[in-house]
């Protein structure tokens, strides 16, 4: 008899997920809900929809999936390196050992869906979007759904042998456990707030040169950060990162007001940018990046969290969508491991994947400096250290960046190698954002 397993949210995770469990032979009946709209069906415009970066550990989960490999190729672009735009006009750069594979989130969901479509019609698989999960019963395995697509919302009850919660960091699953007393949970917002930036090509008469295959980064020295990235179409998107508590456009309320500052504080952004561009951002909200930590992942033989609804993390590194496609790839490992049997596999993924995931958010909320003179200093850090290592590999380790993007070390490794430097950090952006 086929186990139950109910996955809730179809973001990359939740999708990947179901597609590692159809290859399992028959042994799973699989449900994969979410709450929005299927994104293949909703205008690009208005999906969930933002820039995500892949590197070894997100692709080494994906290319076992027949097909997915070439659909995220046909979508994204390849970064090998990025270019950091000092205020006195010039340039510092490093560059990647392998490039970093940039695309848009929603992009690689219908990548995934497209893929997982192969399987349908199948009986071991149902995938239902417009479904909220609003409730769990713990205690009779029951997870009570909403239809919202509808004027009269339908209310309906599944069962389940396995739950999981791949629902983000907003978990409903996740709050469920935390409201029955199962799991503890330290939730903190990122002291930097961001708005998402979306440009046309450059017009080839500014002179403005931009590698489209490198990450483009402005900074000043209030801790205000641009960063860009080409799409296919030559078009930019990104982010203006800045201190929540010191919005430095919170005083420029009209799009001729919002275009002068960029004219003032990011010249080249500045030159990019039409009136049309600074209208829509402004009506761009600011949002704020939730970090989530839990003590565990399970809950007896039945109910896991995994990937943002168990350890959202600041996108600083990029590393949420890997971490969360690395967590699959754990979960499923254990199950072949541990013969299918659920409690063994769910209580060992919160014993091999707690210590990563709490390195993670050690690593991402500090790896990267507030203030433009630490910020120099690590630029010329990781300089040093490839340097180093590349004369003496078995006594230098690879800079912290070049560990993260380009290999599949451990989080808890690559902490270890650094926590000096990320304990510098953390005291001087703690200290920045207490004087801002």
């Amino acid at each position: 008899m086929r186990k139950r397993v109910v996955i809730v949210g179809a973001g990359p995770s939740g999708v990947l997920l179901a597609h590692y469990l159809l290859h399992h032979g028959d042994q799973y009946q699989i449900a994969l809900y979410d709450r929005r709209s299927d994104p293949r069906q909703t205008a690009f415009s208005t999906a969930r929809t933002f820039p995500i970066s892949l590197n070894d550990r997100g692709m080494n989960a994906l290319k076992p999936i027949p097909g997915v490999e070439a659909g995220i190729d046909a979508v994204s672009v390849k970064m090998v390196g990025t270019v950091f735009h000092q205020t006195n006009g010039q340039r510092r750069e490093t560059k990647r050992q392998k490039p970093l594979i940039t695309l848009d989130r929603t992009q690689l969901v219908i990548v995934l869906l497209e893929q997982l479509a192969q399987f349908q019609p199948d009986p071991r698989l149902t995938i239902r979007f417009n479904c909220q999960c609003t409730e769990l019963d713990l205690a009779t395995k029951t997870a009570k759904f909403q239809a919202v697509d509808s004027d009269s919302p339908e209310t309906f009850t599944v069962e389940y042998d396995l739950l999981i919660g791949a629902d983000g960091a907003n978990s409903v699953v996740r709050e469920q456990l935390l409201a029955s007393n199962q799991i503890e949970v330290e939730q903190s917002y990122v002291p930097n707030a961001y708005k998402s930036i979306v440009l046309p090509p450059p017009d080839p008469k500014l002179g403005i040169e931009l590698e489209p295959n490198k990450i483009q980064t402005w900074r000043t020295s209030d801790g205000t950060l641009v960063m860009l990235l080409h799409q296919r179409d030559n078009a930019l998107s990104g982010v203006i990162l800045f201190p929540y508590q010191r919005n430095p456009m919170s005083d420029r309320t009209t799009p001729e007001a919002l275009l002068q500052f960029f004219q003032e504080r990011f010249a080249e952004v500045g030159q990019m940018m039409s009136i049309q561009d600074a209208a829509a951002l402004l009506e761009h909200p600011v949002a704020r990046v939730l970090t989530i930590r839990c003590n565990r992942y399970h809950y007896g033989d039945s109910v896991l969290i995994i990937g943002d609804a168990a350890h959202a993390v600041s996108p600083a590194l990029g590393q949420g969508c890997n971490s969360a496609l690395e967590d699959v790839v754990i979960l499923n490992n254990l199950l072949q491991e541990y013969g299918d049997d659920l409690g063994q596999a769910i209580a060992q993924f919160t014993e091999r994947r707690l210590t990563d995931a709490h390195a993670l958010t050690e690593i991402s909320n500090n790896a990267f400096p507030t203030t433009s003179r630490l910020f120099i200093e690590f630029v010329l850090r990781e300089q040093l250290a490839k340097f180093l290592h590349q004369l003496f590999p078995k006594t230098f380790s690879p800079p912290l960046t070049e560990l993260v993007f380009d290999s599949t070390v451990p989080y808890s490794q690559i902490l270890s190698s650094y926590r000096g430097w990320i304990a510098k950090v953390k005291r001087a952006n703690e200290q920045f954002f207490n004087h801002s």
